[in-house]
């Protein structure tokens, strides 16, 4: 087989990391929880982890005197809007996880991150070859596969449930679509802008739950005064296993944003999203890895039709 063209590996380098990344969040999630809360704060605290090192990264390139004079123009904004977006969208896509739709939700928002710029690349780039366009197909036949299979965790497809997955899809293509447009700002800063907005409607979504939260509190205990029963100590949410899933999910996050980012610079914005949406494989494999989770027949095919798109999309 011929190799790969430098944008496809940096795109399918992207999908290795973002499914490493889902890994961490996963189980982040699970030993924080695993309620929508805590999705909430594993967001919050990952993408500020990120954007710290993104400040980091950016004062030793460019310096703090530069940083104050970097140009604020429309790219900024596409920065700042498509974080808002995947910010959303990952929260969006956390729930539908927590409520048990697994693989549902994460086949769902595989194929409308993907879906999403391929139609906006076809109109801003031109429509792809015959076989690039067969390729996305088989791409999407791939991620169903791997992401869709039976698991006893799919216990909740309600319509309310595949809804929040679609919306985590769609803050997911939006969010590539965005980070397409910040290209000018080049690698680091479209970034750091992204992670910016995100706190920007998490940071405030966050805060309203847990007001909420106490405010429920506060009705709940009398009542259960009344009755005689004693609340039990809740453990720390914040616990070191939790910290070192965060870290986790952080860098990788990140580390495959900044690949997407270099994949679409050098390429074409469909083939990227496709191939970098073909992270769902890069989870399954570490699941089987570290929880000696087998993949399924259905997943084995899908990686092998996987296999199939990469090579039909870049031949």
């Amino acid at each position: 087989m011929p190799s790969l063209p430098i944008p496809a590996l940096i795109a399918l380098a992207s999908a290795v990391a973002w499914g490493g990344g889902d890994f961490c969040g996963g189980l982040g999630v699970r030993a924080a929880g695993g309620s929508t809360s805590a999705a909430l704060r594993f967001v919050v605290l990952a993408h500020a982890l990120s954007l710290v090192v993104l400040l980091a990264i950016l004062a030793r390139l460019r310096g703090p005197l530069q940083l104050d004079s970097m140009h604020w123009g429309a790219p900024a904004v596409w920065a700042v809007a498509g974080g808002m977006a995947g910010g959303l969208g990952l929260v969006a896509f956390y729930i539908a996880l927590s409520r048990g739709a697994m693989g549902a939700a994460a086949a769902l928002s595989g194929l409308l991150a993907a879906a999403i710029p391929a139609v906006v690349s076809s109109v801003l780039e031109g429509a792809p070859r015959m076989l690039t366009l067969a390729g996305f197909a088989m791409a999407a036949i791939a991620i169903w596969m791997i992401a869709a299979g039976d698991s006893p965790e799919n216990t909740d497809n309600s319509g309310t449930t595949l809804a929040l997955a679609a919306l985590g899809g769609v803050g997911f293509g939006l969010y590539y679509v965005a980070l397409r447009f910040a290209n000018p700002l080049g690698l680091v800063v479209p970034m750091a802008l992204a992670r910016s907005g995100s706190l920007l409607v998490c940071l405030p979504l966050l805060g309203a739950m847990v007001l909420g939260g106490r405010a429920s509190k506060k009705q709940i205990l009398p009542l259960r005064a009344a009755q005689g029963q004693e609340d039990k100590p809740k453990k720390s949410w914040l616990r070191w296993t939790v910290v070192g899933w965060v870290l986790g999910a952080g860098l990788l996050d990140t580390g495959g944003n900044m690949l997407f980012v270099a994949a679409t610079r050098l390429g074409r914005l469909d083939v990227a999203a496709v191939l970098g949406s073909l992270y769902p494989a890069a989870t399954i494999l570490l699941a089987a890895w570290h929880l000696h989770e087998r993949p399924t027949r259905r997943q084995l095919a899908g990686m092998l039709a996987a296999l199939a798109a990469v090579v039909m999309i870049t031949a």
